[in-house]
């Protein structure tokens, strides 16, 4: 079997990049395979955004996303592309004297430094 580190480039709802993503992703774990972890960067790091809302009837990529943490699949987002778009983690928020954060649970905000240790896999595979 094979181990993989997913990047996601691609914002939730504007493209078909992040749902391709989630579905290589569950089809990988359904086969056996191992995802080491997905990194939100670029764009990509509105997957993340807890204040985002798609209409009801339709696939809420953000708690699909969540969902996988569930089975031990590491949800990293990069601090800095985040925080450019105003996509602020709890610690980040308090530190710069603001009332409230968006970065939605379990998703992590991490450093571009936990990509690079992401990439000693078999496949890197970008959405």
């Amino acid at each position: 079997m094979a181990t993989f580190s997913i990047l996601v480039t691609s914002a939730p709802f504007d493209t078909q990049g992040s749902h391709s993503a989630l579905q290589f992703v569950q089809a990988a774990l359904a086969q056996g395979h191992e995802i080491q972890g997905v990194f939100f960067y670029q764009a990509g790091i509105h997957n993340a955004n807890a204040w985002a809302q798609a209409p009801a009837d339709e696939l809420q990529l953000p708690d699909a996303w969540r969902a996988l943490q569930a089975q031990g699949v590491a949800l990293h987002v990069c601090n800095t592309a985040a925080a450019r778009r105003g996509l602020l983690s709890e610690p980040e928020s308090t530190e710069r004297g603001l009332p409230a954060h968006n970065l939605q649970a379990p998703m992590q905000a991490s450093g571009l430094g936990q990509f690079i240790e992401m990439l000693n896999v078999d496949r890197v595979v970008q959405f």
